[in-house]
């Protein structure tokens, strides 16, 4: 039996209270949808400034009546140091994903940017040690590792940021290792790196690529890729993401706390490569897509050219093991894009 089935035997047995921030969200909606399926109480805030109560319904169709009665809706805005405090009550684990993502927008932006992902970060840290909450897991972010051009990535090892996003992200782990060696308050960061799955949204100016991508394919739109396609990213399905967050959380080695670790899956593809992927997919249903071409324009300000994660500290201390490999993970996600999108 692996660590995950472990966790997963004694959530069962003995359920807890859980926060989720950025509930409404991609990562967040597919968290909740975990814990209420291990029959586990979850508190939920979200302020829909990414997340969609679309994701909510979603989830209460795919569990029980009984599991979906364990969860209490919260609509608050972690800018907001009273939603925390209110959020963080009775909790035993949070696990915060709320933030504005995306390096763009940080351009664009860096005042919402830092006042969500600072000041906000900074309000659930407060509140949740107050509360005594046992564990303490957040996103971090791939994004920190900036400038430095070893691959694969190394948790000990990081750059200069390269946006305000990245800015953040790392400013978020300089206080989480404040809060663990001033207050003894237990913290765990992950650095995702390019987490997709369902229910990822591929509307708006700041939408990920494979969403983006599925989108553009079966509603027969343009497809875009920024340079020339060489770029390459680990990517990293969003069911190894939920099981490093509960690993994360439940973890009892002390040495593993107060840690970032790497999410992903551990294999590099170029930006190219998995363009074809993603249209051998939609293909299956929408043959017309298969001799679609992309159009290259201009590199992305504020981007790496390459990623890839080293995992083996996340195996080692966790015993993080991803299931689903990219071609595995866009084999389930084109299924609920190919279901859920418009242009069916």
């Amino acid at each position: 039996m692996s660590r995950y089935e472990e966790v997963q035997a004694r959530l069962r047995e003995r359920p807890a209270t859980w926060l989720i921030t950025g509930v409404a969200g991609f990562i967040g909606s597919n968290l909740l949808e975990a814990l209420l399926k291990l029959d586990q109480r979850v508190v939920g805030l979200d302020n829909f400034a990414t997340g969609h109560r679309r994701n909510l319904e979603e989830v209460e169709r795919l569990v029980t009546p009984e599991q979906w009665a364990r969860f209490a809706f919260q609509e608050g805005d972690i800018r907001e140091p009273s939603h925390c405090v209110r959020a963080c009550a009775g909790v035993d684990f949070v696990l915060h994903q709320a933030a504005l993502g995306s390096v763009p927008r940080s351009l664009e932006d860096p005042l919402a940017t830092n006042a969500a992902n600072i000041d906000g970060f900074l309000n659930m840290l407060v509140a949740a040690r107050d509360a005594g909450v046992k564990r303490f897991v957040y996103a971090a972010s791939s994004s920190t590792y900036g400038d430095h051009s070893d691959l694969p990535k190394v948790e000990e090892k990081i750059g200069n940021p390269l946006s305000p996003y990245a800015v953040t992200k790392l400013v978020n782990e300089l206080y989480a290792g404040v809060f663990a060696r001033c207050y003894g308050f237990r913290t765990i960061g992950l650095r995702y790196f390019n987490i997709f799955g369902r229910r990822q949204d591929p509307n708006g100016a700041y939408a990920a690529v494979i969403p983006k991508w599925f989108a553009g394919l079966i509603e027969g739109e343009t497809v875009f890729i920024n340079g020339d396609g060489e770029t390459s990213r680990d990517f990293c399905y969003i069911d190894n993401c939920v099981q490093a967050n509960l690993l994360a959380a439940t973890v009892e080695e002390e040495e593993a706390t107060d840690q970032v670790y790497n999410v992903a899956y551990g294999e590099r593809t170029s930006l190219n490569e998995l363009f074809r992927l993603v249209r051998e997919q939609v293909a299956t249903r929408h043959p017309s897509a298969a001799a679609v071409e992309a159009v290259h324009r201009d590199f992305r300000p504020g981007d790496v050219r390459h990623s890839l994660a080293d995992i083996g500290k996340a195996r080692r201390l966790l015993g993080y093991r991803p299931t689903h490999s990219l071609a595995e993970g866009l084999s389930e996600a084109a299924q609920w894009y190919l279901d859920n999108l418009p242009g069916q």
